[in-house]
């Protein structure tokens, strides 16, 4: 709130907190001007409260740190230049398959943006922010202005000893009013009574008789209650829920994006593990074919081709063990995106169109731990729940002050015959009331009062010991990251070279056979020692790809070159 808005607006403390200058100090000092004094006061609860800018002290977290979700690229965080072994020799592909089920092509980027436009978590997600926006919105609401009224009738019929009292009479007595609660913790109210009093009494002098009176009556604890800090407690508390909500939507928010990565890798791991299951088959029906021939020419025994036949049926089983992995996969990736056309039913194909790239990343894991201790939603929720605690300890320790209330009325008097005689005299201002009050209340022993301010002490201690556990927490899941990120180079250079040596030796094997030097057995022994190797590879490489997934979740960012930036269902506020 700036002072364009309200001339006695809310000014930030060097502490961090509010202070609210007195509207009317001056003014109060002129016993002339009471009324002017309390009115101009009454600015102070018309100004927009507009929390989220500091101006009920409360500490604010900058929107873009909320809802942007940071790009990183595995390149930006090594410390050289990323480095690649050469690829193997791919094996050919000769089983026969059936013709294929609608495909769709999919890049990780766009399963991304699908999945941040339609699943189904996250758009619940999205509503919380809008929610926990509408409680700020409710608590800032308490210092609206009341209308109220008020209207009694009256109607007596007594018996009376003396001529001086009325045995009838007949009172009618509106009262409309206004009450301003102050954000000082005061009231301030602007009442009218309007009254018409009818009897039998014969010494009235007015009969009817209207009586209309003006009152302003200004309520303000000075110790216990008194402040913009506490009147407007609520309004913070309510504030920081609402960021801490924001701040847990964005890590639900990265957690989708994570998520979707790690399915989509293993989507592209299933369908390279078919590939490999597929050119183990159709090296295996070679086999078989090559076998026929030894034995057609005498080179072998009868048992050579009962031997490929068995190769055969195992590597069959394991292509049908693949396909269905991939199917598996595919239904998983579908549920993650909920996009329409590709519901979990659907026979269409998802073909990953992102290729995987070994690139070897040296990281700095202590630099990658200050940067997850930083950009983290969690320790950003630990904050907010500190800076709560310590807004509740400012509260217990004003609520173990005494109670001491200043009141003051004043009230202009109106009286005549008719209503508008009543009304002239009021506008005169001829007769006019002042009362001023003082109300102190001490609890003895305050126990209650001093034992919330303990509670409230512990509860930010422990607020602080929680969040050095999850620091130590994030920091060891990042030096976890890392260490799998580097393990699975080392499997990737590994597996590659076991790929290359098996298939020398199924190279050699073969040319042994064709010799007779060996046996069926041998050659599908090193056809399956080649199949497992190239699946290891596989699985290696992905596994590279997710540990890269990992390091930007256990960072607080997401993986990519684009920046994601969401917004609350209910729209930006």
């Amino acid at each position: 709130m700036n002072d364009a808005h309200c001339g006695a607006g809310f000014q930030p403390a060097s502490s961090g907190q509010c202070r609210l200058e007195a509207c009317a100090t001056k003014v109060f000092c002129r016993p002339t001007f009471p009324l002017i004094g309390l009115l101009l006061c009454a600015l102070v609860s018309g100004c927009d409260f507009n929390a989220g800018t500091g101006g009920t002290g409360e500490m604010v977290v900058p929107a873009a740190r909320l809802r942007a979700v940071e790009p990183v690229t595995m390149g930006s965080l090594s410390q050289e230049s990323p480095t690649t072994v050469p690829s193997t020799m791919p094996l050919p592909t000769t089983l026969p398959v059936q013709k294929p089920p609608a495909e769709v092509t999919l890049a990780i980027e766009q399963a991304r943006r699908l999945a941040l436009e339609n699943n189904l978590e996250l758009r619940v997600e999205l509503l919380d922010p809008a929610i926990a926006r509408t409680l700020v919105r409710e608590e800032e609401a308490r210092f609206d202005a009341l209308f109220n009224t008020a209207i009694d009738y009256t109607k007596t019929d007594q018996p009376t000893a003396t001529r001086l009292n009325p045995t009838q009479a007949k009172d009618l007595r509106v009262t409309p009013g206004f009450e301003l609660p102050l954000i000082t913790g005061g009231t301030l109210r602007l009442d009218f009574p309007v009254d018409r009093f009818e009897t039998n009494n014969e010494f009235a002098v007015l009969n009817p008789g209207y009586t209309t009176d003006f009152v302003v009556s200004f309520s303000q604890p000075l110790l216990r209650g008194a402040g913009a800090d506490v009147n407007a407690h609520r309004i913070r508390l309510a504030f920081y829920d609402y960021q801490a909500t924001q701040a847990r939507t964005k890590l639900e928010v990265i957690r989708v994006l994570a998520a979707v990565d790690r399915v989509y890798w293993r989507l592209y791991a299933a369908r390279q593990e078919l590939t490999v299951r597929r050119q183990e088959y159709d090296l295996a029906s070679s086999q078989l074919r090559r076998a026929r021939r030894q034995v057609e020419v005498g080179l072998a025994a009868e048992v050579e081709v009962t031997r490929a036949e068995s190769g055969v049926a195992d590597t069959l089983e394991a292509v049908i063990i693949a396909e269905n992995q991939l199917r598996d996969r595919q239904r998983e990736l579908k549920r993650v995106l909920n996009a329409p056309g590709l519901d979990i039913g659907s026979p269409t194909a998802v073909i990953p169109t992102t290729e995987a790239s070994a690139l070897r990343y040296r990281l700095d894991a202590h630099d990658l731990a200050d940067a997850a201790v930083e950009n983290r939603m969690e320790m950003l929720e630990l904050e907010l729940a500190i800076a709560r605690e310590t807004a509740n300890v400012r509260i217990a320790r004003n609520e173990t002050l005494p109670l001491v209330s200043f009141d003051y009325a004043y009230n202009v008097n109106g009286l005549g015959e008719s209503f508008d005689e009543s009304l002239e005299l009021l506008g005169q201002s001829d007769y006019a009331d002042h009362r001023f009050g003082l109300r102190v209340q001490v609890p003895i022993g305050n126990q209650a009062a001093m034992s919330r301010l303990r509670r409230a002490l512990l509860t930010r201690v422990q607020q602080f010991a929680t969040r050095d556990q999850r620091e130590l927490q994030i920091r060891q899941e990042v030096f976890n990251a890392a260490d799998q990120l580097e393990a699975n180079w080392q499997r990737i250079l590994a597996t590659r070279q076991r790929v290359i040596l098996a298939a020398r030796l199924l190279a050699v094997e073969q040319r042994r056979f064709d010799q007779g030097l060996s046996t069926s057995n041998d050659v599908l022994d090193a056809l399956t020692n080649l199949a497992n190797a190239q699946s290891a590879e596989v699985a290696a490489v992905t596994e590279y790809q997710i540990a890269q997934v990992d390091i930007a979740f256990a960072t607080g960012t997401v993986l990519g070159a684009s920046r994601v930036v969401w917004e609350p269902a209910g729209g930006r506020k």
